[in-house]
């Protein structure tokens, strides 16, 4: 089996370059990312995996954050000149954890007759401001919800994997893939989970919101509904002037933090951690 991942970012310095060497070290070939003008860094990491042979770098310079058109493009590319025969299609946060140990056992084992899986995805906490952002980000973030929401309230959207194909259609935030212009049958799978990093300081999260929710803005192609919890939350807080606010209402009190981790609302995960110290990134 070859496996190959599609990346798409932005100014992710201080997540991608432990990203690609943990998909690396989980089974995945190859990476086909996309780096969407960034200037903080993330070019240069994704250059020296490029220079290893195991990244294709494309740029894209333009302010719009046409996901679904960009990763359609790698997600082909990945089928048609890469030689893949499964497709995960992954933002910079999003860690894809094998129960397994290893991404091509548990595809592998998916039966013949699915094209594509749904995975789901588990939010760690954003650090408490007073932490050091100096630190790895994985020394900061210890703690998930067992269960996580959007910034609506809602249950957070899966992303989609799927089997490569030439024809294959990749939507907005990869929660589905499209053939035909039909969605393809998405089961979920038990075998694999997203461990999520969206927040990981008060300035990443600043940038995140204003950069792409203006990038959504200059978008002719898509609705108002792509990146909505973006649009929330910069019209919301970002323009109201309550981001840091926000922010601190992302992570409980020490008291409801206890409470959580008693009650198993909340997990002290660190699979990431211990897994990062045996694979550093580039």
């Amino acid at each position: 089996m070859r496996l190959i991942l599609t990346l798409l970012c932005r100014n992710e310095a201080d997540i991608v370059g432990s990203m690609v060497a943990f998909h690396l070290s989980r089974g995945v070939d190859l990476i086909v990312a996309t780096d969407n003008g960034s200037s903080d860094g993330t070019t240069a990491l994704l250059e020296a995996y490029q220079r290893q042979g195991v990244l294709r770098l494309l740029r894209e310079s333009s302010r719009t954050h046409d996901q679904a058109v960009w990763v359609t493009r790698m997600a082909r590319l990945a089928a048609e000149e890469h030689g893949a025969d499964w497709v995960i299609n992954s933002d910079a946060d999003e860690f894809w954890w094998p129960a397994s140990g290893d991404l091509k056992i548990e595809l592998a084992a998916v039966p013949a007759s699915v094209q594509a899986l749904r995975v789901e995805r588990r939010n760690f906490l954003p650090p408490a401001l007073a932490v050091a952002v100096d630190l790895p980000f994985h020394q900061r973030q210890t703690i998930r919800e067992r269960r996580s929401l959007n910034s609506l309230g809602q249950p957070l959207p899966p992303k989609v994997c799927h089997r490569a194909m030439a024809a294959i259609s990749v939507g907005d935030g990869n929660h589905v893939v499209t053939l035909d212009g039909q969605a393809v049958p998405a089961p979920s799978c038990a075998g694999l989970e997203i461990l999520h990093f969206p927040v990981r300081s008060y300035s990443q999260l600043e940038r995140k919101i204003r950069e792409g929710t203006e990038a959504l803005a200059s978008n002719k192609r898509v609705s108002s509904k792509v990146g909505s919890t973006w649009r929330h939350i910069y019209s919301e807080h970002m323009l109201g002037g309550t981001l840091p606010t926000y922010y601190d209402g992302l992570r409980p009190t020490p008291t409801a933090l206890e409470a959580g981790l008693q009650s198993g609302e909340l997990v002290n995960d660190r699979r990431l951690q211990q897994a990062l110290a045996m694979h550093p990134s580039s």
